[in-house]
């Protein structure tokens, strides 16, 4: 069948659906043209059928497999650092990947919570996916947040994002406005049919928490990899039990979720700072080490992700001590804390090469038109 013809016949099938009877306006049987009223009839199930072609190429040159996401342990949440102006700083970025590299992290999120994608246009979060998988991915598989509250924005990014290349796709449940349990069902299968896809569970943050039931239902794609899953060790438990891959959200739960409920790893915020040590955290049970790290985490999320990691970023010379608000450096005091605890854990295990500072208020710049 010729292109034309195929495109004809989808349209066709997208028009069907009005003379379906479900659909019909009801008239009463008054001839007057001036006085028509239409009555809507409530369908029991009325869903448009979805007549667009999907935007994604089967070419399997340089495609990541489902099984190769999931056998990922560490996952670096990377920061975004920033020019004075607030554009992207890509040579302190490009540093940070590499130091992740160097370190043993074996995938990067680009463009999460971490990485403030929630304050980036598209445009810019499509390019930084892009300009990742570009120049490191070959060495570290890149995971590129393409997920929305609007399916048909989750979509479009998502498109965009396996169309630059990127390894998979990080998607969330649709928040603040929320769904149905059918909706997030519907909204997942959406995007599930471009490529690996890591479903994450944040309830803090969406404000409604993605159930077992939904995660065995969209389960059954071959593209679902797994779930990052911030509820706790009982509900990893849940999945690790039935198969299903899970990395744990917690930085202070991801050792003992890894050895003690079978997690496959931790898509982390804590290895931005110190990869080589999250990396040992995972390689071989170690308390001792696990609550060695407590009070950097600990202190990471004394605010809400992300104005720890980037206070301690700043602190240690890795970026410029630029935020885009609505987030601010931590006071102070805290950054004194951190300091202590840099010397506490070693500074040898940090990432960058110079010495950790206090900084001023002054010395923090805070961008607001970006």
């Amino acid at each position: 069948m010729s292109v034309s013809c195929q495109q004809i016949s989808a349209f066709k099938s997208y028009s069907s659906w009005a003379n379906d009877s479900a659909f019909q306006f009801l008239r009463p049987n008054s001839i007057s043209t001036h006085n028509r009223i239409a009555r809507w009839k409530t369908p029991s199930a009325a869903i448009i059928p979805n007549f667009h072609l999907p935007m994604r190429s089967s070419e399997v040159k340089n495609r990541t497999s489902t099984d190769d996401i999931k056998a990922l342990r560490l996952i670096t949440a990377i920061k975004t650092p920033y020019l004075p102006d607030g554009r992207f700083d890509l040579e302190a970025y490009d540093a940070l990947v590499n130091m992740q590299i160097e370190d043993g992290a074996d995938g990067v999120i680009v463009g999460g919570t971490t990485g403030e994608g929630q304050l980036m246009s598209w445009d810019e979060h499509i390019m930084l996916i892009g300009h990742t998988i570009n120049c490191f991915g070959t060495s570290i598989k890149v995971i590129g947040n393409t997920g929305s509250n609007s399916t048909r924005e989750a979509v479009h990014a998502t498109e965009q994002g396996f169309a630059v290349g990127m390894h998979a796709a990080l998607h969330i449940n649709p928040y603040y406005g929320k769904t149905s349990l059918e909706g997030m069902v519907a909204h997942f299968q959406s995007v599930l049919p471009m490529g690996p896809t890591i479903i994450y569970n944040v309830p803090s943050r969406t404000g409604q928490d993605i159930p077992p039931l939904v995660i065995h239902t969209i389960a059954a794609s071959p593209n679902f990899a797994g779930v990052k899953e911030c509820v706790g060790h009982d509900r990893v438990k849940t999945y690790t039990d039935s198969k299903i891959t899970v990395w744990s959200g917690n930085d202070d739960e991801c050792h003992d979720s890894k050895w003690d409920y079978g997690a496959t790893g931790v898509i982390s915020v804590t290895s931005n700072l110190v990869p080589g040590l999250m990396r040992e955290l995972l390689s071989s049970k170690n308390s001792v080490l696990s609550v060695k790290l407590l009070p950097l985490m600990n202190w990471l999320f004394c605010e809400p992700n992300p104005i720890g990691v980037n206070t301690a970023l700043a602190q240690l010379g890795v970026v410029r001590p630029i935020f885009r608000l609505p987030y601010v450096p931590l006071p102070l005091a805290k950054r004194m804390e951190f300091v202590n605890i840099v010397k506490e854990i070693g500074r040898e295990n940090f990432v960058g090469e110079k010495d950790v500072k206090v900084l001023d208020d002054d010395d923090f710049l805070l961008v607001g038109r970006y």
